[in-house]
């Protein structure tokens, strides 16, 4: 069972001694570098615990008293940084559905500092989350920081409340925690997989239009819209192509996996439909590709025939 008074309260400390941010915590939050109005000293010794070993409630209570008694610098009350009076960074707060949007539409797709980055890694150990691929680097994580996620990932487990909320750990989070997802997490997980928004169907087609995969002839890989350089062809490596074909073969695909790839199918296809140039090229879109295009798959080409 995870320890009820894990709780504590701390401050951060300018030159003078005098406190100019209160908080409330568990685990290694005091030492984290985020989620916060200020940034936390360098110096470790201006980083002072307040009470520890508190339940959450008693945290929350002692987190609002210090805030009270020291003030407020936004509103002209004290000397503090805080921009709330406490009592509201409860661990597991319950956001509501208008603030999931809210935030969602200021920080989604291009809005997000992350936006178009990626990890990229020069099979030395190093590593680099950018737009751009660095020369000579290559797509993805390490070998080594994969195995470190694997371990730190080994023996969690899914747990909710009964009350939506679901936690992915190794030990139960406390009385009235059960395993596995809660229902609405899992129906969440289901609409945003089958279904995606508009805005991101859009997004996903646009960054991948164009783009195709090419090979060095080495079994390394990369997906992009240029030759990543020389001696690189288009197409995957012949390696990839078996160990993909190894991992699909016996493979059976669920009667729901089908009945949700078909609806799948369905949705993205509305509205289009196959047009032919009276050359042997067709195209499948919602508008006529050109001029001399006509409705229809019309002849196939020769090398669609049997010979």
């Amino acid at each position: 069972m995870v320890n009820p008074n894990r709780f504590y309260t701390y401050a951060y400390l300018r030159k003078d001694r005098t406190p100019y941010y209160i908080g409330k915590g568990s685990g290694k939050r005091i030492y984290d570098k985020k989620g916060r109005p200020c940034n936390k000293p360098k110096d470790k010794s201006r980083i002072v615990f307040l009470k520890q070993n508190l339940t959450e409630e008693e945290a929350f209570r002692h987190e609002i008293y210090m805030i009270d008694v020291l003030g407020r610098k936004d509103l002209g009350t004290g000397i503090l940084h805080n921009r709330t009076d406490g009592g509201d960074g409860a661990s597991g707060a319950i956001k509501s559905q208008k603030l999931k949007k809210k935030l969602s539409e200021l920080m989604g797709g291009d809005k997000n500092h992350n936006y178009g980055k990626k990890w990229w890694n020069d099979k030395c150990g190093n590593e680099v989350f950018s737009i751009k691929c660095p020369p000579n680097w290559y797509s993805g994580r390490n070998e080594e920081t994969i195995q470190k996620g694997t371990e730190t990932r080994k023996g969690r487990k899914w747990w909710n409340d009964g009350n939506g909320n679901s936690k992915f750990v190794k030990e139960c989070p406390g009385e009235g925690w059960v395993l596995g997802r809660s229902e609405e997490s899992k129906r969440n997980m289901s609409i945003s997989t089958k279904h995606p928004p508009k805005k991101t169907r859009e997004n996903l087609s646009k960054a991948k239009k164009g783009v195709k995969w090419w090979n060095d002839g080495c079994g390394n890989n990369k997906f992009s819209k240029e030759c990543p350089g020389l001696n690189w062809f288009p197409g995957m490596s012949e390696e990839t192509k078996i160990r993909k074909s190894k991992a699909l073969k016996g493979k059976t695909k669920s009667e729901e996996h089908r009945r949700n790839t078909s609806e799948g199918m369905k949705i993205r296809n509305r509205g289009r439909r196959w047009w032919n140039d009276g050359c042997g090229n067709t195209k499948f879109a919602a508008k006529c590709p050109g001029e001399n295009w006509v409705s229809g798959r019309g002849q196939l080409k020769n090398w669609h025939k049997d010979t």
